[in-house]
């Protein structure tokens, strides 16, 4: 950084836009910068390269200096307004966020903004990055922490009856239980998070999330066809905000699709106008499973899982309901291979589906006693036995019912006739 400093006017800005490096451009900004100036015309001048500097310094990846740049902005903040300071202060704590392998010094710089704002009084600002705080320690998996930060500030919020800000908050809740198994609370605080949006315009970008949210409660109460419309509304929000998210919202109403057995209906969704613009990985994944339960192919779908572990098993919503698809896969897999015998070795059933015998013994003992289909283990022989399906015979029912009043009458004969006796 020069000593000597540039006067804060457009033609410095200018100069800076038309630096040959980056290193240039951000020298020069410093420079603008050092202006003691504090007349409107250099504040706003000073705004300018503020926005540019935290541009060219998150292209560059230098995400010390941009914590370092806060820092040295603590000055200038006290002769602007509170308005424009959060929004500078968010602004670069957003633009840290860009910055790839940055998520502990985020949380690190988002405590030294609280504790500033805690001694500065700087209310609206201290919530919200709050807020954002409570965020970066979900992703890094410290829930604890973060639910005591949001339920501080819940309560604060509601106080103030800010409802944009509860919205938020309320769903990053909801968010936390969800991660931390806690369906009810979850639900809870998503109804929260709706009651504060209905009374409110919310941008079609927290609508989305809410609906994502939704979604995916009601997939994980196995409720796959609410959870579907409430993806499809999700995806309509972030498809007309071309946001990155869609993509997922897209993955996931496949994801249903696949649950409620109608995978056939996954390649016409890929195929459509809307489905064409999101090909890629995360769709091939889906369809890849989706054949693999269409022809009930367990092999299929164990090459699926094998060639696209990063869209499946590390996405942590649709790794919760893998198991899940697999059990189904299983057993209709098993079904397939057992419909032609009425007696057959468990040994060769093990061959045909190419897994260990113990395991696929276990899993025919259990779709048994869930009456998936009648039969026994004859494991003395290592054989299963299926039953053909019986027709339940109708005389059988009604000559019970007969019997049945046949006895009543006999009891009421027995009664009067005792009475008439006495």
């Amino acid at each position: 950084m020069s000593s000597s400093h540039l006067p804060a006017t457009t033609d410095s800005i200018a100069q800076a836009l038309e630096a040959k490096t980056p290193s240039e451009a951000i020298s020069i900004l410093y420079r603008v910068l050092e202006n003691p100036s504090s007349s409107p015309d250099a504040l706003r001048i000073k705004e300018q390269a503020i926005t540019n500097l935290s541009d060219l310094l998150r292209q560059e990846n230098r995400a010390e200096e941009l914590r370092s740049l806060l820092t040295q902005l603590r000055p200038f903040f006290a002769l602007i307004p509170k308005a424009k300071t959060a929004k500078i202060v968010r602004g670069i704590i957003d633009d840290v966020a860009k910055i790839p392998g940055t998520s502990d010094l985020q949380i690190s710089l988002c405590k030294e903004v609280v504790q500033w704002t805690h001694a500065e009084k700087r209310t609206f600002l201290r919530q919200r990055v709050e807020a954002k705080l409570a965020a970066l320690l979900m992703e890094n998996k410290e829930y604890q922490e973060a639910l005591n930060l949001l339920s501080g500030l819940i309560k604060e919020v509601r106080r103030l009856d800010d409802k944009l800000l509860l919205v938020d908050i309320d769903l990053l809740e909801s968010k936390l239980h969800f991660s931390l198994r806690n369906l009810p609370k979850a639900k809870a605080s998503l109804t929260a998070a709706r009651t504060a949006a209905n009374a409110i315009y919310v941008p079609p970008a927290q609508q989305g999330n809410i609906d994502l949210q939704s979604g995916i409660l009601h997939a994980e109460e196995k409720d796959y066809k609410t959870a579907y419309s409430y993806f499809f509304e999700a995806f309509e929000a972030f498809n007309a905000l071309e946001d990155p998210r869609a993509v997922f919202s897209l993955k996931y109403m496949l994801l249903c699709k696949i649950m409620v057995s109608q995978a056939d209906d996954v390649a016409g969704i890929i195929s459509s106008k809307a489905g064409l613009q999101y090909v890629g990985p995360e769709l091939d994944a889906m369809k890849a499973v989706a054949d693999a339960h269409a022809k009930r192919s367990l092999k299929l779908f164990e090459i699926a899982l094998r060639d696209f572990k990063a869209q499946l098993e590390e996405d942590p919503i649709v790794h919760r309901h893998l198991s899940s698809l697999y059990d189904t896969l299983l057993e209709q897999n098993l079904c397939r291979l057992i419909e032609p015998f009425s007696r057959v070795e468990i040994a060769h059933i093990a061959e045909l589906i190419e897994l260990p015998v113990v395991h696929v013994e276990k899993k025919l003992s259990q779709m048994i006693l869930d009456k998936k289909f009648a039969g026994t283990l004859d494991q003395g022989n290592g054989c299963l036995i299926i039953f053909d399906d019986t027709k339940t015979d109708a005389i059988y029912p009604a000559t019970l019912e007969t019997i049945s009043n046949i006895g009543k009458v006999v009891d009421s004969l027995y009664v009067r006739s005792a009475k008439i006796m006495a």
